[in-house]
């Protein structure tokens, strides 16, 4: 199952290694990661997709937070979150092709960034389902090059994230 996790931690050298050390030993493969200031300038907010199973989930957010730097360990995945992931997607294209992939961006909400002779630079952003769904759509037309940022999330409504 994949989960979403937030750890708020203080800025400190060596706080990524220690928390994605501690993932590798459990087994959980670390499917997304990004790492931010938040609205205090001591603190990061590190929000990770992971795969693996509950009991395991549980342990490792139970030795997150025991990790001197870490503040806050969060598991997401029953809160109600916003979520939202950025693309950028170089897709192939010619003058054929060129009108129907920005329609298909249009549909998307996407952003056509640099156009260049043969193909297009797109920013799109979303939640997963949506980046996932746009690029295997691009596919079709033969993706070049392809980045993703990892998820970031906030929970809705009145509940700290």
């Amino acid at each position: 199952m994949k989960y979403t996790i937030s750890a708020l931690v203080e800025i400190k050298t060596g706080v990524l290694t220690r928390s994605a050390a501690l993932f590798a030993r459990r087994g959980f493969n670390i499917d997304s990661l990004a790492v931010s200031e938040t609205e205090s300038p001591q603190v990061s907010r590190m929000t990770l997709t992971v795969t693996g199973d509950d009991r395991v989930l549980e342990q490792i957010c139970h030795q997150l937070e025991k990790l001197v730097d870490v503040i806050k360990v969060l598991d997401h995945t029953r809160d109600v979150i916003v979520e939202r992931e950025l693309c950028l997607i170089k897709v192939k294209v010619n003058r054929r092709t060129r009108h129907e992939v920005v329609q298909i961006a249009n549909i998307f909400r996407g952003e056509v960034v640099d156009v260049g002779p043969g193909n297009l630079i797109i920013e799109l952003t979303g939640d997963t389902e949506k980046i996932d769904a746009f690029a295997q759509l691009m596919a079709e037309h033969g993706i070049e090059e392809l980045v993703r940022t990892g998820k970031i999330v906030l929970v809705r409504g009145m509940q700290p994230t």
